[in-house]
């Protein structure tokens, strides 16, 4: 969990992503019409918070429109930060 956070922390971008994604399923695209990122951009974090088991992709094989979601651990990372809890795992 600490270094999750500290990922999250260390990137503006890598947050604003995690927020971005929430509680729903969403493509890259929705990521980065939402926060004003290149889409780039977003693919490139998106591979950093998989590797790091904050996002999950629902399918994998698809070139074009995959769909993200937050992982448990995303979950937990982002409630510890905006409301400093967060659920054992």
């Amino acid at each position: 969990m600490v270094n999750a956070i500290s990922l999250l922390k260390s990137s503006g971008y890598r947050l604003k992503i995690i927020k971005a994604i929430g509680k729903d399923t969403v493509t890259p695209s929705e990521i980065a019409n939402k926060i004003g990122i290149r889409l780039n951009h977003v693919s490139m974090f998106l591979k950093e918070l998989k590797e790091n088991k904050l996002v999950k992709c629902l399918n994998e094989d698809t070139r074009k429109g995959r769909l993200y979601e937050l992982t448990q651990l995303g979950e937990n990372a982002i409630n510890k930060l905006t409301n400093g809890k967060a659920q054992k795992i």
